[in-house]
């Protein structure tokens, strides 16, 4: 439990953080942004936004993957609202007044926006998280379906890989509706979703399904990061930090060793 508890305010901090980051710009630079998007760089973008995500005084998040509090994995809201949503962490002695306590991010995000009378809206966003994790198949009332990064979606950030399409139509239809829908839920109707079996590591042959769902341009970039050598890492890192106005970050080394594996 306490590692667990670690994890979580280390994750809230890193996301406030963001907001600290975005109001000292605004401050050296002298204005003010418009909008903010919460996002995270582990996931698939099917579809770019598009305007109706972004409604002043509202703040926007995917349905499904809720566990019983708000979607995380994505937010978008004009200055005020997002002030809100990120301060994850200088939040939480507002919640405990409030007598919440024992939550989840979810259910911890979900009470900021309440305690401080920001309204929120769910709305359908065509992306997914990619994992390398595993999970049961097929998924029972609070298993994770892991969707096919083929899957028309939208997907509104559940668990994706890409793979070789397990279940579908008839067999989504008979899995879905067992699940715990306040829980780890995504739209499914339609035949807007694939499912892989994840019980495993991912199959072999993942990058040509990766190649074809994703398209040449994604595919010719793939390609591009798995050919990388650890100085050509370390070399776009840098170049990366040099086009910033702050970093923070482990050295260009450590994160490249770590990222390529076998390091070259």
């Amino acid at each position: 439990m306490f590692a667990y508890l670690q994890g979580l305010l280390q994750y809230f901090n890193l996301v406030e953080g963001c907001l600290t980051m975005i109001k000292a710009r605004q401050n050296q630079k002298n204005f003010r942004y418009d909008w903010v998007v919460r996002t995270r760089v582990d996931g698939y973008w099917t579809a770019p936004l598009a305007p109706e995500f972004f409604i002043p005084g509202i703040y926007v998040v995917p349905p499904g993957s809720s566990y019983n509090g708000l979607n995380d994995r994505l937010g978008i809201g004009d200055m005020n609202t997002s002030s809100v949503a990120l301060s994850r962490l200088s939040l939480i002695p507002d919640l405990d007044a409030a007598g919440l306590r024992q939550l989840n991010s979810e259910t911890s995000f979900r009470a900021q926006l309440t305690t401080q009378n920001v309204s929120y809206v769910t709305k359908g966003f065509p992306f997914c998280i990619i994992t390398d994790r595993q999970y049961a198949f097929p998924p029972t009332q609070y298993g994770v379906p892991v969707a096919a990064i083929s899957s028309s979606g939208p997907l509104n950030g559940a668990k994706c890989r890409p793979c070789t399409v397990a279940c579908r139509d008839d067999c989504v239809r008979g899995i879905m509706p067992s699940l715990n829908r306040a829980w780890s839920w995504t739209n499914w109707e339609n035949g807007t979703l694939h499912l892989c079996d994840a019980h495993s590591e991912w199959e072999r042959g993942w990058e040509r399904i990766f190649d074809k769902t994703a398209g040449a341009k994604l595919a010719t970039e793939r390609k591009r990061v798995w050919s990388l050598n650890l100085n050509e890492c370390v070399s776009g890192f840098e170049e990366m930090r040099r086009k910033s106005t702050n970093w923070e970050a482990p050295t260009a080394e450590e994160m490249c060793k770590l990222g390529l594996g076998n390091a070259r």
